[in-house]
């Protein structure tokens, strides 16, 4: 039941789409259905990183969580303005089918995620608050929190592996431009996100 609660968590969390969904959409289209999962695995690992800190105890969680806020806004919203930047399309994506990426590429594409993640505030806040909301705070003993941890990991996995897999399934019935459009959102919404950050932690 504890893990059924978990998995719930994990897939509420990863299911809004946000810029991290876009990314991973966009990541899809171009590179094929791996690159989407390393993405997902990214985020996942954020989430499961959140849920042990939270497992701890939630004193420990916003000491840690307050200690780095402004870093971490600073440094997310610097990286999400970059990778808005990198990412908007200069030209239309190519029709030819996505070559398989690198191990180089797909690592990088995870860590990419994973400190995209851990540095969005609005991942940070709707990941306590549902927590909290559910009573996994409640919990106790390190069998309780191993299980609260990889229900949390698990269910964010089951939501990108299912977008990654839908995403590259219907890539080719998808009109030539929506490759196009998925990009320019992802940096929109990349950017839009990380001026909010750095307002955030500035104003």
């Amino acid at each position: 039941m504890l893990f059924l609660k978990a998995l719930a968590v994990g897939l509420a969390i990863a299911a809004p789409l946000g810029p991290i969904g876009a990314l991973c959409i966009q990541r899809t289209l171009a590179r094929g259905f791996w690159a989407g999962v390393a993405g997902g695995f990214g985020t996942a690992l954020a989430d499961a990183s959140y849920a042990a800190l939270a497992a701890a105890g939630f004193a420990a969680f916003a000491a840690v969580l307050a200690s780095v806020s402004v870093p971490l806004g600073l440094g997310g919203g610097g990286f999400l303005l970059w990778l808005a930047w990198r990412g908007w399309p200069r030209s239309a994506p190519s029709a030819q089918p996505a070559a398989a990426p690198a191990a180089r590429g797909l690592l990088a594409t995870t860590l990419a995620t994973y400190a995209l993640t851990i540095a969005n505030p609005a991942t940070i806040l709707s990941f306590a608050a549902i927590f909290a909301g559910l009573g996994l705070a409640e919990t106790a003993g390190l069998a309780a929190a191993i299980t609260v941890v990889a229900g949390i990991f698990s269910g964010s996995m089951l939501w990108w592996g299912a977008l990654a897999g839908g995403i590259a399934a219907a890539h080719h019935r998808l009109p030539d431009a929506f490759a196009l459009w998925v990009a320019r959102l992802s940096s929109l919404m990349m950017g839009g996100f990380g001026l909010w950050s750095l307002a955030r932690v500035l104003g």
